[in-house]
């Protein structure tokens, strides 16, 4: 921050010249770098272009965890009227961050011009009892997006994730079997298992949003076709379709598509796109049976089915 500070002020004082205008110029320089940080989230120094602000959301991706949201985050990212938070803010789920009020939001956006649409993205949300009425408060016609996968598929991804996440720390770990069986019975109390009951937490949304303000991407589709999707997410927005079929490839070493936008190419961090532990069929056939029912109950609410188990 030290060095940007210090370059842009040589360049703006040979500009201008006049020393009675040095403080002046560094002090404009102050404001527009910026620094945030929240908790072990760091947001990057960035310098506001002109004509730029920063914007509260008007599109934000409320969920599921380990559904998909970073990459359809990423994928979105390529369309020129759309600018992305880039980490999750946890504004409406953690009561520690909402207490700093709006404008501690706003501040972590990225610039935008008034053309473009600001998306954050923050999983948590979806499950969380407060988030719904908080969006809500803040914007009540705001458009959401919901991506979700196999409810049985997304335990596993969930358990995966913490399963690698253990390692790393060198803490003890469980097989997934030994987590999600108690007692001979499916452990419907595992946190994992509770994030899968789509219709509980949909319930809780449909109470504050209408059901048109709420778009669903369906996140097994996502990762092998990403296209058709994404063009549907232009359309729900209403943004002119700029996202193409050019902007992803396959990696064959990943085993799933990558980015291709500005000449550049990248692909999401090593961490997704994990191996699953292969389950045991009878731990599998608790899992949908019991999922089941919930999903049903989730297509009536929707209006729409999807090829879970």
């Amino acid at each position: 921050m030290a060095f940007l500070l210090v370059s842009s002020y040589l360049l703006l004082t040979h500009a201008h010249g006049a020393p009675s205008e040095k403080g002046a110029l560094m002090e404009t320089l102050k404001s527009q770098v910026m620094v945030f940080s929240n908790k072990s989230e760091h947001y990057p120094v960035q310098v506001r272009p002109p004509g730029t602000n920063r914007r509260i959301p008007q599109t934000i991706i409320i969920g599921v965890r380990k559904g998909g949201t970073r990459a359809l985050l990423e994928m979105l990212d390529v369309h020129p009227n759309i600018v992305v938070a880039a980490t999750e803010v946890h504004f409406f789920d953690w009561d520690e961050n909402y207490v700093k009020g709006i404008d501690w939001y706003r501040n972590l956006m990225p610039f935008s011009y008034e053309n473009q649409i600001t998306i954050e993205k923050t999983p948590g949300y979806f499950t969380s009892p407060q988030a719904p009425e908080r969006i809500h408060d803040m914007n009540s016609s705001i458009k959401l997006l919901l991506i979700l996968r196999d409810p049985t598929e997304r335990v596993i991804s969930d358990y995966t994730q913490v399963y690698y996440n253990r390692l790393e720390s060198h803490k003890p770990v469980q097989l997934f079997e030994d987590i999600v069986i108690k007692n001979g019975a499916l452990n419907t109390k595992y946190k994992a298992i509770q994030r899968s009951l789509y219709d509980l937490h949909m319930e809780k949304w449909l109470k504050h949003f209408s059901l048109d303000q709420i778009h669903i991407v369906d996140g097994n589709t996502l990762i092998k076709d990403p296209l058709p999707e994404l063009q549907k997410v232009e359309r729900f927005l209403n943004l002119p379709s700029r996202i193409m079929s050019s902007n992803f490839y396959f990696n064959q070493t990943k085993g799933f598509y990558c980015i291709r936008s500005d000449g550049k190419e990248r692909c999401l961090h090593e961490s997704k796109g994990r191996p699953h532990p292969v389950v045991n069929s009878t731990v599998l056939e608790q899992l949908y049976s019991y999922f089941r029912e919930h999903n049903a109950k989730f297509y009536k609410l929707i209006n729409h089915s999807f090829d879970w188990h």
